[in-house]
């Protein structure tokens, strides 16, 4: 180890003697940074990591539509599975209805599905917490737990549905009843978006409610494992015409991701402040100790050490800082994301408001997912703001000159 290494250690972490102040306080700032930077964006990357993750497996990866009707939907969905990317094809229609229980309507989205195709695209059937998957017919529909919740439903129980297709038979002088509905099971994914307001029926009774025909709105698509979703829509797009359009989830739901992609970047921009600040003690404590020790330098120039030798022994002690200080922190938040549920209920047991907090977020915990590419970066910031802290003191050790640090009092 070079000498001016040596001392440099030496002064931060002497032996056998107590962790000097400037150095505690120092470390300690560099490693809140460095806590808060781990956490602030392992959350965030969880939120779209989580997003990507439910909408992928509650949607499928990819979904055929022209922004109409697709009527011979058959065809295509045979043409999606000669293509060895696609595991499974589902058709699926969308649309909104009142669904009203004891004299209270609400207005969810509702979703027809092909019970049989479905379960190769969703596994629906894990989310159903209440009542059969097997008991969904033309004349049952499954809810989310948030409509339970919110008519205080039940299995069993019967609910009329308001399509929109009776406006335009009332405007042909035709009249069309409600349609009566039983519950045949109550469901819950976990991703708040869905579980507060979505109906599913089977694919029959939605081509009823909405007047299709033997149409659908879209076919969802389930790729094979390891296949990238954003390239095979781009791919898959060639074996279509217009008006037909492959899209992946990310399209459907780019506004998300934007909005959580962007707060990710303005904290950690903010977050970085932190070091910053940081590192103005580090730069304090250094130039104090170059003040202090000036007879120590003019000694070490004396006995032949060279401008950039005494410099870089103040500059590595900001290196060793900023080192020590981000694997401090690094470890503490690791050490709190593992510990946030447990951290998050006490808050919000202290100040309430969970349940607002989790709905505005769409998930029923705080996500977490760690990369390793954030992590290079958090660290290479910390420490290079923490070396380049302590460069302006070096340079200023570096230019004593050895008579007039020897006679320094």
């Amino acid at each position: 180890m070079p000498w001016y290494a040596y001392i440099a250690l030496r002064h931060l972490f002497p032996k056998g003697k107590r962790l000097p102040f400037f150095t505690f306080m120092s470390v300690t700032g560099v490693a809140l940074g460095a806590m808060l930077l781990v956490i602030v964006i392992s959350v965030f990357n969880g939120f779209g990591h989580e997003l990507r993750k439910v909408i992928a497996e509650t949607s499928g990866d990819l979904k055929l539509h022209n922004g109409r009707i697709v009527e011979d939907y058959e065809k295509e969905i045979a043409t999606l599975l000669a293509d060895p990317r696609v595991e499974a094809a589902a058709p699926a229609a969308f649309g909104f209805v009142m669904l009203q229980s004891r004299r209270s309507p609400i207005f969810p989205p509702v979703q027809g599905i092909d019970l049989n195709e479905e379960e190769k695209v969703v596994p629906i059937r894990k989310y159903i917490y209440d009542g059969s998957l097997d008991d969904l017919d033309d004349d049952s529909v499954l809810i989310s737990s948030g409509i339970a919740n919110t008519l205080r439903i039940r299995v069993g129980d019967e609910v009329d549905i308001y399509t929109p297709l009776m406006i335009e038979k009332l405007k042909q002088d035709e009249i069309l009843l409600p349609r009566q509905m039983r519950v045949a099971g109550v469901f819950e994914t976990g991703f708040n978006k869905i579980d507060e307001s979505l109906v599913l029926t089977s694919l029959r009774t939605m081509q009823d409610l909405y007047g299709l025909g033997e149409g659908v709105h879209a076919i969802k698509i389930k790729l094979a494992p390891g296949i990238d979703a954003d390239q095979a829509a781009i791919d898959l797009q060639d074996g279509f015409d217009p008006p037909l359009r492959v899209s992946s989830w990310i399209d459907s739901n780019a506004d998300f991701l934007a909005i959580i992609e962007f707060e990710k970047r303005m904290m950690f921009f903010l977050l970085l402040f932190i070091v910053i600040v940081g590192s103005f003690s580090i730069a304090t404590s250094l130039l104090t100790a170059v003040v202090r020790k000036t007879r120590e330098i003019g000694l070490f120039a004396a006995m032949g050490a060279s401008s950039s030798q005494i410099a870089a022994c103040f500059c590595l002690q900001g290196f060793a800082v900023g080192v020590v200080g981000t694997a401090i922190g690094f470890v503490i938040g690791f050490w709190i994301l593992s510990m946030r549920d447990g951290i998050t209920d006490a808050l919000f047991w202290i100040i309430g408001g969970k349940e607002q907090s989790m709905e505005f977020y769409f998930f029923s915990r705080l996500p977490v997912h760690i990369e390793t590419t954030d992590l290079i970066v958090i660290a290479v910031f910390a420490v290079v703001i923490a070396t380049l802290a302590g460069l302006v003191p070096a340079m200023k050790a570096g230019r004593l000159r050895p008579a007039e640090a020897l006679r320094n009092e």
